[in-house]
């Protein structure tokens, strides 16, 4: 790594074979070694961490997170105590109660959550997901109403309810409405019992970067803390919380929360939760989705996130929850199999719709646009979240993508780090040019009239630029260069260390500083991943793949440049399989030499 900020770009690639340009990511080196010498830790190690931000004081903690030493009284949380009160009453009294949770995986985690603490306690909780389609985001005035007449005492909000006025507003006089929440608020809570959301403008929680998940499984441990004053647990024992941290650290991964502070520590016991795999939804989520060895963040991300949300975006609604809540292992297993034959329908909607989003896109990025705004007539809804996802990675840019029927455009946004994606919308929707919108600084779901597209595309133009001074630059931000040679085992182990890895801690990026491919050739399915052999200048042998690579400028280089010194930049991992553990990069990108 090198031992100064360097100016100048990384290896000199200025404009890699997919446009990118690389360089170094900023760090202090005599901060790096300090945090070295104080954890007697390798030097890469202290410099991987202070490049992160992280202080010589906070280092320790940083690598072995430890929930005991970072979990904040829950009482901390607006509205909390009175929540964790009207719980435990309805638990002594054994009331009707229902958990109204999001279809996402956070809400599917959370309504889970939810449900196993009530039933747990002795309550017969039910649960209820709306259906995207005709019902939309939220609770609704109708849905409240019918849940109110079928009994329901207390209804709970789960990553949803901050701004449902109007629908929750029925509730009154006939059930206690509880807000467990974590999107942005504009404005007063609800007019409920108690609306417990780190972003409501008079929560000084400083807990902002919590999931709804996370909120949940505090509600959980004040519950409990209040049944435990009373004596509850004096003749029934306490059921173990957590063991809830499976859901928690689900959620904070797929809901793209940043790993550090309080969420690294759920995230990290709850991947040590999941390892154990006494949760049959979770366990038989992990078999079809092909993780053998113990789950990580990224496991979570790219393996069981998809396949759960993808019950709300073109299945059945609360399939992902029920499958969270079965207890039955073959049951499980049916429903995760059919989970993952409603992920492999949504590909292919997804795919429909892609290529078209793809090329409005570009012609927005030749416009000059910062932020894209993009609208297709009967794109499904479902999918629209990943296709902006997909158009944020690709061009490096805020993206909303709608599907538009019936002259409305409805559709989601995904932002880049540093842009408040959710405030945006908010403000957007304040200024008359959404009908509908919130969310949170990464994520989004609005609606509009389609007409006003252009005065849109405008409004979050002028507003991110005012507040980020966004440029136009695609970087790709490198920790440090390698040679074949240096690129072993033991160096992909201790980089490890720096796990659980997403958004707030990247996973370190090396360049492979003049490599050989010595050969190379596609594999898995439909060859859409290409693996190479690298050689360096002393002979050194490292094995690289590249995932998803299918015909893209990386594929074409690997494949063809045989024998040619090349640069690569990539993820150093080590990757044990039926015992063994060998080293690869996975390459992200690549540049000749």
């Amino acid at each position: 790594m090198p031992d100064v900020i360097q100016p100048d770009a990384v290896l000199g690639v200025t404009r890699s074979v997919t446009g990118r340009r690389w360089v170094w990511r900023q760090h202090d080196a005599r901060a790096g070694l300090a945090i070295a010498q104080r954890l007697d830790v390798p030097e890469v190690v202290g410099r991987l961490l202070s490049a992160r931000g992280v202080g010589v004081e906070e280092a320790g903690i940083f690598l072995e997170p430890r929930l005991r030493a970072l979990m904040p009284d829950p009482s901390c949380l607006k509205d909390m105590d009175l929540a964790a009160e009207r719980l435990a009453a309805a638990v002594r009294s054994g009331e009707s109660v229902v958990v109204y949770s999001d279809y996402d995986a956070d809400g599917a985690c959370a309504g889970a959550l939810m449900v196993r603490v009530l039933r747990d306690l002795g309550l017969s909780a039910t649960h209820y997901v709306p259906d995207r389609i005709k019902e939309g985001y939220g609770p609704n005035a109708p849905a409240v109403a019918a849940l109110c007449e079928a009994g329901a005492s207390l209804i709970l909000c789960v990553d949803c309810g901050i701004s449902a006025h109007a629908a929750l507003a029925v509730a009154e006089g006939r059930a206690d409405v509880i807000v467990l929440d974590h999107h942005k608020a504009e404005g007063p809570p609800p007019p409920v019992l108690a609306t417990v959301n780190p972003n409501r403008l008079d929560c000084e929680s400083g807990l902002r970067h919590l999931c709804a998940a996370a909120v949940c499984f505090m509600a959980a441990v004040a519950l409990h803390r209040n049944l435990r004053r009373i004596g509850w647990f004096e003749t029934r024992p306490e059921p173990p919380l957590l063991d809830l941290l499976d859901l928690v650290a689900l959620a904070t991964v797929c809901d793209v929360m940043p790993l550090t502070g309080l969420n690294r520590a759920l995230v990290a016991q709850g991947l040590r939760v999941m390892a154990r795999r006494g949760r049959q939804g979770i366990a038989a989520l992990l078999e079809v989705a092909g993780v053998r060895e113990a789950p990580t963040a990224h496991s979570l991300g790219f393996g069981l996130g998809p396949r759960i949300n993808a019950s709300g975006r073109i299945g059945e609604s609360d399939l992902a929850l029920r499958l969270l809540l079965e207890a039955d292992s073959i049951e499980a297993r049916a429903m995760a199999e059919r989970l993952d034959t409603i992920n492999r329908r949504r590909q292919e909607v997804e795919a429909e719709v892609m290529g078209a989003a793809m090329s409005m896109a570009e012609a927005g990025v030749a416009a000059g646009h910062p932020v894209l705004v993009i609208c297709g007539d009967g794109w499904h809804p479902g999918v629209v979240g990943i296709v902006a996802g997909r158009v944020k990675e690709r061009f490096n840019r805020p993206a909303l993508v709608a599907g538009v029927a019936d002259g409305m455009a409805k559709g989601s946004g995904r932002s880049i780090p540093g842009l408040d994606l959710g405030a945006a919308v908010i403000a957007a929707r304040q200024a008359g040019l959404l009908d509908t919108g919130g969310g949170h600084p990464m994520a989004a779901g609005f609606t509009f009239r389609a007409d006003r597209r252009g005065e849109l595309q405008d409004f979050l133009n002028a507003r991110l630029i005012r507040d980020s001074g966004l440029t136009d630059a695609a970087d790709l931000v490198v920790d440090g260069t390698l040679s074949v040679a240096a690129a072993t085992t033991a160096l992909a182990q201790q980089v490890a260390r720096l796990a659980p890895f997403g958004a707030g801690n990247e996973e370190p990026v090396f360049t492979i500083r003049h490599a050989r491919i010595a050969r190379a050739d596609r594999v898995g399915k439909e060859g859409g991943t290409v693996r190479a052999f690298l050689e360096g200048e002393d002979g050194a042998r490292l094995k690289a793949v590249c995932f998803r690579a299918k015909e893209g400028p990386l594929a074409q280089l690997l494949l063809t440049a045989r024998g040619a010194p090349v640069h690569l930049c990539g993820l150093l991992r080590a990757e044990s399989w039926n015992g063994d553990v060998t080293t690869s990069l996975h390459v992200l990108d690549a540049a000749p030499a």
